[in-house]
């Protein structure tokens, strides 16, 4: 087809921006001529692959390790009421000023199609206001509302019976509540820049033309109401030059063919309190001597801990994961969908500890699928750690879901499946509709 013009709006988040990177790879190595509306922190990630940054101007030019700094009213808060906070004034409250820079950028080039994340309110603004195909493309477990399903946000598998039926309808008739602060704010971003409110603020994020969503069925809580505009592409492996190997790597290797089970313990990469999970984890691990353990701070160029860590504990700031999950046996993770993903696909069962963001809806997926253990904390115990971390070595079940999980994800293409769609909606402006029934 001909080239197009492609814009793309991830959130100025390392875990949105690196897999959006490999959907721009793959569209720049198709001939398309890519724009990325992402911060200065991240425009390197793209420019690497061939696309061309359009920087946050009006969008403040946030640093997603340090978001205090730009919202000071972040400032001290943790857990589910920082990261409501951090929905607010981040990714809410900047829509209305992405929006001047889409439409600037938009007026120098018109796009042919515009790809938003699931979290980027300003690319909805831009796709209401500007005349141009509109995708979403979302790196998070898909949480669209379900008459089958209890309302996202609190980890919950669907209940059973008609008791069970009647609990999850309840929660969804008072999902809306917790989040009324962040209707008014996204109804105030609607105002002013001229557009009607009552737009519900979770649902005019994604798009109803085309829903890109990173995983499998396999992995999800059953939907049969599933819309026709959802599809499942497997995972976004970030493009471009992985991180080095540490000089301690040929021990990871050795350990591996020796047969010594190696541990992979990360904290992800924007909530990077090592208190909350590499610090229990490390104590609960690294004195056994079981298990080499290897962890990652999830902060370039920061390779220690402010603990010490266990006597033969490994510590990087970054590692090559498609070098390193093949050697690994558990990762241990507060349930980044992109990390959890990563592991699967290379059937690594996952023991996951994590409640903020969309870490509860990653951890009954775990749960439900078999794939590993959810913790249902973000701190947890040492003694938690542990256990989990023997069950998951011990009990084969949780390697064969893993295994299985692995060949679902095989099946899959993601970059390639997401561009093929990206370009059929470009060229048709017609909604691309799944065929078939709901894959459950």
């Amino acid at each position: 087809m001909r080239p197009l013009s492609v814009m793309l709006s991830p959130a100025p988040i390392t875990g949105h921006a690196a897999p959006f990177s490999a959907l721009a790879s793959e569209l720049v190595a198709r001939g398309h001529d890519v724009r990325v509306h992402t911060t200065s922190k991240h425009a390197p990630r793209f420019t690497a692959v061939g696309a061309r940054a359009v920087p946050w101007r009006r969008a403040p030019d946030v640093d997603d390790a340090d978001l205090a700094a730009t919202f000071p009213s972040l400032q001290g808060l943790t857990g589910r009421t920082r990261f409501g906070a951090e929905l607010e004034h981040l990714f809410v409250g900047t829509a209305g000023a992405q929006l001047e820079d889409l439409a600037a950028a938009f007026g120098e080039q018109p796009w042919d199609v515009l790809v938003g994340d699931a979290a980027s309110w300003g690319s909805t603004l831009a796709a209401e206001i500007l005349d141009a195909p509109w995708a979403t493309l979302n790196i998070l477990p898909f949480v669209g509302r379900s008459r089958h399903l209890p309302p996202a946000g609190r980890g919950l598998a669907p209940a059973r019976g008609p008791l069970g039926r009647a609990r999850d309808g309840a929660l969804r008739s008072v999902s809306a509540l917790p989040l009324r602060a962040l209707q008014r704010r996204w109804d105030a971003e609607r105002r002013a820049v001229g557009l009607d409110t009552g737009s519900s603020v979770l649902r005019s994020v994604v798009s109803t033309d085309l829903l890109m969503t990173c995983g499998v069925p396999s992995l999800e809580l059953p939907r049969p109401d599933l819309g026709r505009e959802v599809h499942f592409i497997g995972r976004l492996a970030p493009a471009g030059t992985p991180a080095p190997r540490p000089s301690w790597w040929p021990q990871v290797v050795s350990a591996h063919e020796r047969g010594r089970p190696v541990v992979h313990v990360t904290q992800g990469t924007l909530h990077t309190d090592p208190s909350l999970l590499l610090r229990p984890a490390l104590e609960a691990l690294g004195a056994s001597g079981d298990a080499l353990v290897v962890a990652i701070t999830g902060r370039p160029g920061v390779t220690t801990l402010p603990f010490e860590a266990p006597e033969g504990v490994l510590v990087a700031d970054l590692l090559p994961y498609e070098e390193l999950l093949p050697l690994t046996s558990v990762t241990v993770t507060n349930g980044g969908w992109g990390g959890v993903l990563s592991s699967l696909a290379h059937a690594v069962p996952v023991v996951v500890a994590g409640r903020d963001a969309d870490k509860p809806e990653v951890g009954v997926r775990v749960s439900t699928s078999g794939v590993g253990i959810d913790l249902r904390t973000d701190h947890p115990r040492p003694a938690q750690v542990a256990r989990a971390v023997g069950s998951v070595l011990r009990e084969p079940r949780y390697a064969d879901a893993a295994r299985r999980v692995a060949a679902d994800l095989a099946e899959h293409d993601g970059p390639a499946e997401a561009a093929t769609l990206v370009e059929a909606l470009a060229a048709t402006g017609e909604p691309q509709l799944r065929l078939g029934p709901a894959p459950w």
